[in-house]
């Protein structure tokens, strides 16, 4: 269960990541712009699943705060990929 919430977490990052980057845009919200974050956000959470079953696999606060800001790091880190790739 501790899984769960690892995952949880990382995936609450990204999409805490994704939310903070459409309120500085001062845009409308639109669900398909918000749809490949909610993606990263699950590779995220899947990566930060995969990774804790080699850590000690306890949902600590501390870890959940290491997935929270894991899942952020992500979905900023691959959004900058996409866009650079998309500028060619």
């Amino acid at each position: 269960m501790d899984v769960l919430y690892l995952t949880l977490s990382a995936m609450g990052g990204g999409i805490a990541s994704a939310l903070l980057g459409w309120a500085k845009s001062g845009e409308k919200f639109a669900s398909l712009k918000f749809l490949p974050s909610f993606l990263r956000s699950l590779f995220a959470g899947a990566t930060f699943a995969v990774g804790s079953t080699a850590m000690s696999g306890v949902a600590t606060w501390e870890n959940l705060v290491v997935a929270f800001l894991a899942g952020a790091g992500i979905d900023v880190g691959l959004h900058r990929l996409a866009g650079s790739k998309a500028k060619g």
